[in-house]
């Protein structure tokens, strides 16, 4: 029995799941995407100096996610960019935002209250992402959870995974920025998010798809709305992580500190300079007619 045939949210999230992405959407996404690009240090330089890079950067943060989830299923990596409207509608935003006249575009869309709004916008295309990528891993591979979770990870959050060839392609290599070892909000939720729609996919979950879809968005928009709109980095899942993740997989302040002290040994252990080498019969003599010179003055 679905969980949610008590509430009178039914109907609603039906038609929520229902709502077409294009244009309006995907725009939005578009938007949010090529604006956090502008935002990397270098980026405006690059778009001016090497045009075709800037672009080449910013249709990887338009469909990065949709090339990744491709080459995990063994799909033809390009195939999205036969969709020539998303393709015009990305270069048209990419074009809006690097180089309108006085930035007015850039202006408009970085305004905090436009700016929530598509970022909000932005989340209801992630989600749906998601959900489409576990529902075609799950038709690929009908028992392949982990094929599933990796698909619909990727697809929520494809263009945070790839930032490090992205930033290549901008002349910058920072491999100490490796999401996967520093995940974002964004990566964090599409993981968990895609752990739950492969177990609504594979009947392990009481809730149909279009009611998952519903609550997982709304969750999305507001954590997302709520952080972009206080300047936040803070993650809603830390509370829980730092319960969980000691009891689990052990405390990094132990073997930190444990490391810190045999390094602090060490350097303890050498601390001490080496003596100063003795001074030959010359330099005595030196500093012997030195101090006779100085008490004569």
């Amino acid at each position: 029995m679905d969980l949610s045939e008590a509430l009178p949210l039914g109907e609603l999230a039906a038609a929520f799941a229902a709502l077409p992405v294009f244009p309006l959407f995907d725009t939005a996404y578009f938007i949010v995407s090529v604006l956090y690009l502008k935002y990397e240090p270098g980026a405006v330089e690059v778009s001016r100096r090497s045009p075709f890079a800037s672009w080449l950067c910013a249709m990887l943060h338009c469909f990065g996610s949709y090339i990744l989830a491709d080459l995990f299923l063994g799909e033809a990596p390009l195939g999205h960019f036969s969709n020539n409207s998303s393709v015009i509608l990305a270069t048209a935003v990419w074009y809006l935002i690097f180089f309108c006249p006085m930035n007015l575009f850039y202006k408009c869309v970085s305004f905090l209250p436009v700016k929530l709004i598509l970022v909000a916008m932005k989340e209801v295309v992630r989600v749906r992402k998601i959900a489409a990528g576990v529902h075609h891993a799950h038709h690929l591979y009908h028992h392949g959870w982990f094929v599933m979770m990796a698909t619909g990870w990727v697809k929520g959050s494809g263009v945070a995974l790839m930032s490090n060839f992205e930033q290549l392609l901008r002349g910058v290599w920072k491999p100490e920025t490796n999401e996967i070892l520093h995940m974002s909000f964004p990566t964090k939720a599409s993981l968990y998010g895609t752990v739950l729609f492969t177990l609504q996919q594979t009947h392990w979950l009481p809730i149909s798809e279009a009611n998952l879809i519903f609550f997982f968005t709304m969750f999305m928009i507001v954590c997302k709305v709520f952080m972009t709109a206080t300047h936040s980095h803070a993650s809603p899942f830390a509370p829980l992580e730092n319960l969980v993740c000691p009891v689990l997989f052990g405390s990094v302040s132990s073997g930190h500190s444990s490391h810190h002290h045999d390094h602090h040994g060490a350097s303890h252990e050498v601390s001490h300079p080496p003596p100063p080498p003795a001074k030959s019969k010359e330099e005595l003599n030196e500093g012997t007619r030195k101090r006779k010179a100085k008490k004569a003055e």
